[in-house]
């Protein structure tokens, strides 16, 4: 008899399998014809410009690092609502809806202590570059401008 994680196991390996078998089959089908052309990187339409090795501000790491954990949390928050809303595992056990809303209601304040803590450090502060005025010689004098104030 086969457990449930065989029956897992049965369904990753046959996956694998029929993914190499799909991939096998296309690159003997498909027509290999390279060019020039169809070797450059593209992007958006846009030929590419320069070198890719740019060095990035650390603070964009920071604003990346945050939205993907905020976007964990609504990873785990959605199945977790679903579960939460189910009403045949509510008559199991009356104080399993207690025990899920104070576990999300503690998971949903670590995360706000989080973001608490990178607003109040400044971590979400976007920092402008200061702007210089320039210097601009006009052809009209000063007091035909000050004329329409």
């Amino acid at each position: 008899m086969i457990s449930s994680l065989g029956y897992v196991g049965a369904f990753l390996i046959a996956g694998i399998f029929f993914l190499a078998f799909v991939l096998f089959i296309a690159k003997l089908i498909r027509p290999n014809r390279p060019s020039e052309e169809k070797l450059t990187t593209y992007e958006s339409g846009e030929a590419p410009v320069g070198n890719a090795n740019v060095r990035f501000n650390p603070r964009f790491y920071l604003y990346a690092l945050i939205f993907v954990l905020f976007e964990i949390e609504l990873i785990l928050l959605f199945p977790w609502a679903v579960v939460f809303g189910d009403q045949e595992l509510n008559q199991v056990s009356k104080i399993w809806k207690s025990y899920a809303l104070t576990e999300m209601l503690i998971f949903i304040g670590i995360l706000g202590l989080g973001l608490a803590f990178a607003w109040i450090k400044g971590y979400l502060n976007w920092e402008k570059p200061p702007s210089k005025e320039e210097e601009f010689k006009s052809p009209v004098p000063e007091d035909q401008y000050k004329r329409f104030i």
